[in-house]
């Protein structure tokens, strides 16, 4: 990585979709913020990675014979990478729902036994449905932490935002008010990656693929020029624009599913022998000096 892409390309890059993201430092991002008065770390080259959709605990062969594989092969996969990424996100369902809380506490100890086999110790949680929904995230924060939060990394400002542990699937105004704070410290300029579990759009509210309040989050992050936003909880790619803001989902690693809308029903893809881990896995997207190099990351046999 020998060469800052710009935003256009980097926007080019991150509509390729789903696991690793390549984030430049972005041409013209510190002349903006020296213009603007602010004080920022320097911008630089980095990736991280993007795991998604691990569901630990699920149990259905027909579904994916390897449920206790396939978490365990897509780490070994991000520790084989060349060069390590400077973090890691989950965005969300690291669990399998249960009515039990202490089943679902004991999958959240598993899982992260197993996630401690990362060579990349520097790692950012986000809930799904099925980790928070049915107790509001507590046993998630007892695990995991905060539901929501902002951190910055290299010249870029990330958001995670919680839109499942409230079981209608809103992000709430306290949410809402706190990001609407988070922003204001915030030049209009400023390059900002906000990372959810569900859409924020409206992509099938009637297969759950949508955030009822969603449109409100989006409002508040319209004034600023360089949003990118990546999500999980559709197990598949997919790419949206809602004004200048793009929206990227990533596959999962337990089932992957059927385009939206695409069937009557909302279900897993069942598995093909024929086809092992189809569906599942990520991307690794790199900036070299001559040419942008794309290459797939799937969960391998």
């Amino acid at each position: 990585m020998n060469k800052p892409v710009d935003r256009r390309e980097f926007l080019r890059l991150a509509g390729y979709g789903g696991g690793v993201v390549f984030a430049s430092g972005l041409t013209g991002f510190s002349n903006a913020v020296a213009a603007a008065g602010k004080k920022s770390a320097k911008a630089e080259e980095f990736y991280f990675v993007q795991l998604s959709d691990s569901h630990w605990g699920f149990n259905n062969p027909k579904v994916n014979p390897d449920f206790e594989g396939t978490l365990k092969k897509a780490i070994a996969e991000v520790n084989a990478l060349s060069e390590q990424p400077d973090f890691i996100v989950f965005t969300g369902d690291l669990t399998q729902t249960t009515d039990d809380p202490a089943v679902r506490r004991k999958r959240m100890t598993e899982f992260k036994e197993i996630i401690s086999e990362l060579k990349v110790k520097k790692i950012h949680f986000l809930a799904g449905e099925h980790d928070a929904s049915l107790d509001h995230g507590t046993a998630f924060k007892e695990f995991f932490g905060e539901t929501y939060y902002s951190f910055d990394h290299k010249g870029v400002h990330f958001i995670a935002l919680d839109n499942v542990s409230d079981p209608t699937a809103n992000i709430g105004e306290d949410q809402l008010k706190w990001l609407a704070r988070d922003l204001t410290k915030l030049d209009k300029e400023q390059r900002i990656v906000v990372l959810t579990h569900r859409p924020l759009f409206d992509l099938a509210p009637s297969w759950d693929w949508a955030t009822p309040d969603g449109s409100k989050a989006i409002d508040l992050l319209m004034p600023f020029e360089y949003v990118t936003v990546f999500y999980g909880h559709i197990h598949q790619e997919h790419h949206h624009m809602t004004g200048h803001i793009p929206h990227h989902s990533a596959q999962g690693l337990m089932w992957p599913l059927p385009a939206p809308l695409s069937q009557p029903k909302k279900g897993p893809v069942l598995w093909d022998a024929s086809a092992p881990y189809k569906g599942l896995g990520f991307r690794q997207i790199e900036a070299e000096a001559k040419e942008i190099s794309i290459s797939e990351m799937p969960i391998k046999a």
